[in-house]
């Protein structure tokens, strides 16, 4: 049997984004309703796996560490709903090129396999033009979180978290 997911980017969707990269723990923010959008979404049956492009590393700002850093300070203030982060630390100007930084769709490819996910029957939620563009070359639909849906390249758009959770948990 295959599993249906939610592949949530990071910066912008689970937490504030900054101009200036979120890689400490008292930077990162959660907005209100996101930790009740994913309980919404658990509940409903679905993985939550968060895909997010980590440029950072490669430019030298913060370390792989404090990514994890990030990650679990989040898990442990939404009670482990994450079920696994996939992140690039690449940027083709700094290091290296790599198909794991969205727009491309590796990371996504390389969770769908791990975790047996239909992609019928899951979606990408993001913030950014490459999050659309990485879920629909993975072949899922897509939901945007913007204050411009006019500017989208996805046919669903909300201003929220917890917006795109009532879509996917209908």
């Amino acid at each position: 049997m295959q599993n249906k997911c939610i592949f949530l980017d990071r910066d912008g969707v689970l937490n504030v984004d900054r101009v200036d990269y979120v890689y400490r723990v008292e930077d990162f923010i959660i907005p209100e309703g996101t930790i009740d959008a994913l309980r919404k979404m658990k509940a409903a049956g679905y993985l939550l796996i968060v895909i997010t492009n980590q440029s950072g590393i490669a430019k030298g700002i913060y370390t792989r560490e404090d990514v994890w850093n990030c990650h679990n300070y989040f898990q442990e203030q939404c009670g482990n709903l994450l079920d696994d982060i996939y992140f690039s630390p690449h940027h083709e100007k700094f290091n290296s090129a790599s198909l794991t930084r969205k727009p491309d769709s590796l990371m996504i490819e390389k969770a769908m396999a791990k975790y047996k996910i239909d992609p019928k029957t899951s979606w990408m939620i993001g913030d950014a033009h490459r999050d659309i563009k990485a879920g629909r070359k993975a072949g899922i639909r897509t939901i945007h979180i913007t204050e411009k849906p006019e500017e989208s390249l996805s046919e669903i758009t909300t201003k929220t978290l917890f917006d795109a959770s009532q879509i996917v948990t209908v």
